[in-house]
């Protein structure tokens, strides 16, 4: 080649690159040095020659942007040049001269000129000045040039791998090249540049060394965001969820906007960084809503499992219900625990994660399980609404199990709790090792009064008395209507019906039937014409739950706009009376406290007819929960409660509205200490405790611990587990070691484990064990009343009262098989007649077995005719009592049959059972079963359903809900949408167990023998 130097031009193509003309340099090439090395060094490179060269197109974008070339800056040479010079004369210094003159042929230089050329790459920066990810790019270039097989020709990828060819040449031997000198960096830099610029235009070298930089962008911005994803899990917009999270709170919940409370709450350092977490506000504050968010980041976020404890199974069912909608949408399973419903341990899934919305004895349960199997990691976040409730007697004893096990076995786990304010917030947050967010918002202004005489007063804490004058009643009645209503309770309500809503928290459930049916005997016919049809639909309906019959009171208030709430209802009367008031057909509803407790019904004005609930007077938490109803977010602007007072409870009154909150306290040493004795039976089970060390290690993480000084007075909390032990070990649930006398071990027997897993009351563990043994000796298979015996629960007994004459009837219509089986438990066909007649015994006889026989005689006529109307009546017994015992025994004998699975001898059982607790969760013909299992599918619908050719639960996931409307009376488009949505999440859930059980099935085993 000439001597001189090539200049080369490229040309851009491209419209938005800036003019070359304003960018020239005004340096000029420096030219170098002449001199010699010292012997031994690497010889110079000649220099390029200076012959005009083509221009040169890109039939694409510049790499670089709008950076100039790097040939077109003559300075860049020269630093190469003097990088090249220094790099030869340091290599020089170092070697030994003797040692490198011994061979001419180039053989020994070969190490030099390697040295030399990775120094200088590896040492000059030319990109110094580029965007960090194409640094990035370059350095990465770098660190893999040895091995990289791309064929993309870069300037510092062709000097590797002429470096490396040099060093396989040497090598092998197999090709002998010519010994000369070694070409410059600078060279070797030009000719790659030409040879890109050279590329034909339908191979773009340009094209594919900026895909190749593109690429690179991608991988490392993906390892970016997978390394901050780990950190902190935010994958869009919506308080770290997509943008699709939102769309979906818009069209299913109709929410746009959350309040400022609400986004505060979500954007608080320690929600951020996951830490144990409460927040207290009044009732109908928004709660609910904040919870769900952070359920949604776990599910969708972090890939981890949820469980969310509530109160009640008609709560667990609604928000099962309400949340399958947003399961389809994003992916995940939503699971039932509540009643006989949930599997234990749950589903192990692989590509799913699942909510679990359970019951709080469900969810103790659930806790076990996942501990038993090494899988409570999984459980990423565990929400507790009205965490309150831990001062809930024998429940919220075992919200407090649950959530000690949590704390003391997973890391990981996040504990956030909903709650009512608490005057000892402070023990709660010492428990849990939790921050705490207190607001006083309502969306909804509450005002409080107390009617006392004709007098209202404004409850105002400033005031002397608590009580500020607010107005005088000035209704007129008659002398008759005085008598009937002293109170005034039809003025103070027909103040707000029918245009608003209204509630009136009665003492008794009796009382609540009565008031509904006086205020109906005052209303005026304009309220039998407002929204009539509709009211007539929904006794329609009423009666069709019924099998054909109606409640009386019902069928009398209901064409006023009227209906009362309470336990007597039955679980399908219920819904649809809520149903009715929340969509405005109903505008007053007559209620018991437990109403206040359970699903959200909100009304314009909540009117207390009393200060006591039955003969008890009211707590302040529960004075707060009722008045919490009153004020409808997004309806109304303002929400009143009215308590009236007789005039000997005003001062009791002044101290219930105006003290300070209640504290909530520890409950696992209520009822005798049952709680610490279940408690360490569990601990031993699951072998987290194995010694009575540990036992108290334990115990230090309890809300018993923080508050021993006020629960333990009369002897410490090491004495209590002593008790405890002792009292395990004599119900032969225990085993205690001798082998270590300082630090005995400690093990579950059989029967304890069978108690634990089973669930199981302690006080009826061992009579439970006696039944089920005494019923294998002689059990009658032919019909399902010695079954249903075993399974009744223990706890309703204390509230049953035979009637003998009905007793005796029902007796007598068994067959003789039937009797014989009863005889057998201890009540003979004799000892009926005698009571009947009125006759003395004088025969001691288990006054227990024998009411418990009772039950289980309405508990079998139920299965025989599923009609609960018919069956209350027959055995005269309020509809709503026939329900509750119909729930409670179908939970009782899901927790018998855990119970049996413990122990082999009962190995008979489990199939048997299993069949029973199907039966009496539904209490229906066998081919309604599978449109019952739907959430929200009551008897009635169901019927329907089937009568119209939806005869399966696939059937009902794929209808469409505008024909469902069309095809299935009195059936409203919100209900269709969400009847489907939840089948769909239960066939999918059922179908993901049988693919779950596929692969486990075909997947290769990890401990498989190898030879």
């Amino acid at each position: 080649m000439n001597s001189g130097r090539l200049d080369v031009k490229i040309k851009r193509v491209c419209a938005r690159k800036r003019s070359r003309s304003i960018l020239k340099t005004h340096l000029t090439p420096v030219r170098k040095k002449e001199g010699r090395l010292g012997p031994g060094t690497c010889p110079p490179n000649s220099i390029m020659t200076d012959s005009r060269a083509a221009e040169f197109c890109s039939d694409s974008e510049d790499l670089f942007g709008d950076y100039d070339s790097i040939l077109e800056d003559s300075s860049l040479l020269a630093k190469l040049d003097d990088a090249e010079q220094n790099e030869r004369l340091r290599a020089a210094n170092q070697h030994d001269f003797a040692n490198l003159q011994l061979s001419k042929d180039g053989e020994r230089k070969q190490p030099c000129e390697n040295a030399l050329s990775d120094s200088i790459l590896g040492e000059f920066r030319p990109f110094e000045d580029l965007p960090t990810s194409q640094l990035q790019f370059h350095e990465q270039t770098k660190r893999s040039r040895l091995q990289d097989e791309n064929k993309t020709s870069t300037p510092r990828q062709s000097a590797s791998r002429m470096v490396e060819a040099g060093r396989e040449t040497s090598a092998e031997g197999e090709t002998k090249r010519p010994s000369r000198a070694r070409r410059s960096v600078a060279d070797l830099l030009k000719r790659t540049m030409l040879g890109n610029a050279a590329a034909p235009p339908g191979v773009s070298r340009t094209a594919v060394l900026k895909e190749a930089v593109v690429s690179e962008e991608i991988s490392v911005a993906v390892q970016a965001m997978e390394a901050i994803s780990a950190e902190t899990t935010d994958l869009g917009p919506f308080f770290g969820l997509p943008s699709k999270v939102k769309e979906l709170m818009h069209k299913l919940r109709g929410i746009q906007n959350l309040y400022d409370w609400q986004e505060k709450c979500l954007n608080l350092d320690c929600v951020e960084q996951r830490k144990n977490f409460i927040y207290s506000l009044p009732t109908s504050g928004g709660k609910t809503l904040v919870a769900e968010i952070l359920i949604l980041r776990e599910l969708l976020c972090r890939k981890k499992d949820c469980l969310l404890i509530l109160p009640y199974i008609s709560l667990v069912q609604e928000k099962v219900r309400g949340l399958a909608s947003f399961g389809l949408e994003l992916d995940f399973m939503v699971e039932e625990y509540a009643g006989s419903k949930g599997k234990f341990p749950p589903v192990k899934r692989r590509n799913k994660r699942s909510l679990y919305v359970a019951t709080i004895e469900k969810a103790h349960s659930l806790v076990n399980s996942l501990i038993e199997t090494n899988r409570l990691e999984n459980l990423g976040l565990l929400v507790v609404d009205e965490l309150h409730m831990l001062g809930d007697g024998s429940r919220g004893a075992v919200i407090e199990m649950t959530l000690a096990k949590v704390q003391y076995m997973s890391k990981t786990t996040q504990i956030v709790g909903m709650s009512a304010t608490l005057g000892n917030i402070k023990d709660l947050q010492t428990f849990l090792k939790a921050e705490n967010y207190t607001n006083d918002f309502r969306p909804v202004q509450l005002k409080e009064y107390v009617k006392v005489n004709d007098t209202i007063y404004e409850v105002d804490p400033k005031e002397e008395n608590c009580f500020r004058f607010s107005r005088l009643l000035n209704f007129k009645y008659s002398s008759a209507m005085q008598k009937i209503d002293p109170d005034h309770i039809i003025a103070l309500v027909t103040e707000v019906i029918p245009t608003h809503s209204c509630l009136i928290f009665c003492p008794t459930k009796k009382n609540c039937e009565n008031v509904a049916g006086m205020i109906c005997r005052y209303l005026k016919e304009q309220f039998l014409q407002h929204r009539e049809q509709e009211k007539t639909v929904l006794l329609q309906e009423l009666r069709d739950s019924g099998n054909g019959s109606v409640c009386p009171v019902l069928r009398r208030v209901v064409p006023y706009g009227v209906a009362y709430h309470h336990s007597g209802l039955t679980s399908e009367e219920r819904k649809l009376v809520e149903a009715a008031y929340s969509d405005g057909v109903l505008c007053l509803l007559t209620c018991t406290s437990t109403l206040a407790a359970g699903i959200n019904l909100p009304a314009r004005r909540v009117i207390l007819r009393s200060p006591y609930v039955a003969t008890d007077f009211l707590k302040r938490s529960q004075y707060k929960q009722m008045v919490g109803r009153a004020g409808r977010a997004g309806i109304d602007t303002a929400g009143e409660s009215i308590l009236i007072v007789q005039e000997k409870d005003k001062n009791m009154v002044q101290a219930l509205v105006c003290s300070p909150v209640e504290n909530c306290f520890s409950n696992l040493m209520h009822d005798d200490g049952k709680g610490v004795l279940s408690l360490i039976l569990s601990l031993i089970g699951l072998n987290i405790t194995t010694s009575l060390q540990q036992i108290q290690d334990f115990l230090h993480g309890t809300l018993l611990f923080v508050q021993q000084q006020q629960l333990c007075m009369e002897k410490s909390l090491w004495d209590v587990v002593l008790q405890c032990v002792d009292m395990l070990k004599e119900k032969d649930l225990i085993t205690v070691s001798d082998a270590d006398l300082l630090s005995p071990a400690l093990q579950i027997t059989k029967l304890g484990r069978a108690a634990y897993k089973g669930s199981v009351d302690l006080t009826y563990c061992d009579v439970l064990y006696k039944d089920l043994s005494k019923g294998l000796e002689g059990l009658l298979l032919n019909s399902y009343l010695h079954l249903v015996y075993l399974v009744t629960p223990y706890d309703l007994i204390p509230q049953c009262k035979p009637d003998w004459m009905i007793y005796f009837r029902q007796f007598t219509l068994l067959s003789a098989a039937e009797q014989k089986m009863s005889a057998a438990v201890g009540v003979p066909e004799s000892f009926v007649a005698r009571k009947a007649a009125g006759q003395t015994v004088k025969k001691n006889m288990n006054l227990g077995v024998v009411r418990r026989m009772y039950l289980s005689l309405v508990l079998f006529s139920l299965l025989k005719e599923t009609n609960v109307w018919s069956v209350a009546e027959r055995f005269q017994l309020s509809r709503g009592f026939v329900q509750t015992l119909l729930t409670s025994a179908s939970a009782f004998c899901s927790c018998v049959l855990h119970f049996t699975e413990e122990l082999e001898e009962f190995w008979p059982f489990k199939a048997l059972l299993t069949e029973l607790t199907r039966r009496l969760s539904y209490c229906v013909k066998a081919e309604l079963i599978p449109l019952m299992e739907v959430a929200g599918v009551m008897e009635s619908r169901a019927k329907q359903l089937y009568n119209a050719g939806y005869k399966t639960l696939a059937h009902l996931a794929n209808a469409d809900p505008a024909v469902l409307c069309r095809t299935i009376e009195n059936l409203y488009k919100k209900q269709a949408n969400l009847m489907v949505a939840s089948a769909k999440m239960l066939l999918n859930e059922k179908a993901s167990v049988l693919q779950e059980e596929v692969e486990e099935l075909l997947a290769l085993p990890d401990d498989l023998p190898q030879f």
